[in-house]
């Protein structure tokens, strides 16, 4: 027996969080009744599991690496009418989505999974997974400037906690630094730059965890291999 919202995280329904939010609306049915407790166990095997009067069956796992170009929205759909990441994978049988976000404006490394176990796991704070961007800020960054990006900066949120800093080139008034983070806030590369006086010109996420962009270009992506997806379950 196991817990309703794993069962459902597993089977691709949704992350294992959603899962529970639909679960405390009243949308989920075992056997025919409606289940509203979180503590909930179900046989998967045995047991008759209904999403908004739709049978869950177990669906095959897939992960993806996919290379987002800036202008794309990490989202399933847009009121706008923008273009969103699944739209480079309308052909996949599974329904799969992002796990974490890059902002409108960014691009890099994304990945996508219908393992909602795997996917809560990633982006869950407490497992500190290395995120590593390509920053090109305005100005050259002082050791200062630097040393508080290195040691934290005090958002609006609070203070981000220590973050990884290389420069790899400087210019006439730009610089790029390498940037090594494990938080998820909202536009926190751009904001911690900007905190320390120099704003970001172009962003990208080349790294997640040991995952990279190797053999990528924008809009394009890789399914990862059985080695690949054991070494992120070792991780979690």
């Amino acid at each position: 027996m196991e817990r309703l919202q794993k069962v459902m995280a597993r089977a691709g329904v949704a992350s294992r969080r959603k899962s529970e939010e639909w679960i405390l609306r009243g949308k989920v049915r075992v056997n025919g009744e409606t289940v509203t407790q979180l503590g909930t166990r179900v046989d998967p095997d045995r047991d008759r599991i209904e999403v908004e009067g739709r049978l869950i069956r177990p669906e095959q796992k897939r992960y993806f690496v996919f290379y987002k170009p800036k202008g794309v929205i990490t989202s399933l759909s847009d009121p706008k009418g923008r273009p969103v990441v699944v739209d480079w994978f309308r052909d996949v049988g599974e329904r799969i989505y992002p796990v974490g976000r890059l902002d409108y404006d960014t691009e890099g490394l994304l990945l996508l999974t219908n393992d909602g176990e795997l996917a809560h796991g990633m982006a869950h704070p407490r497992q500190e997974v290395d995120k590593v961007y390509q920053v090109t800020v305005k100005g050259i960054p002082a050791k200062n400037s630097l040393r508080r990006l290195q040691t934290g900066v005090k958002l609006t949120d609070g203070w981000t906690a220590p973050a990884k800093v290389r420069i790899l080139w400087t210019g006439k008034n730009q610089a790029q630094m390498e940037l090594t983070i494990h938080e998820g806030r909202n536009r926190q590369v751009r904001r911690m730059c900007e905190a320390v006086g120099h704003p970001v010109v172009h962003l990208v996420r080349v790294q997640l965890a040991f995952l990279t962009l190797s053999g990528l270009q924008p809009g394009k992506y890789r399914e990862l291999s059985q080695e690949e997806v054991r070494r992120l379950k070792e991780l979690l």
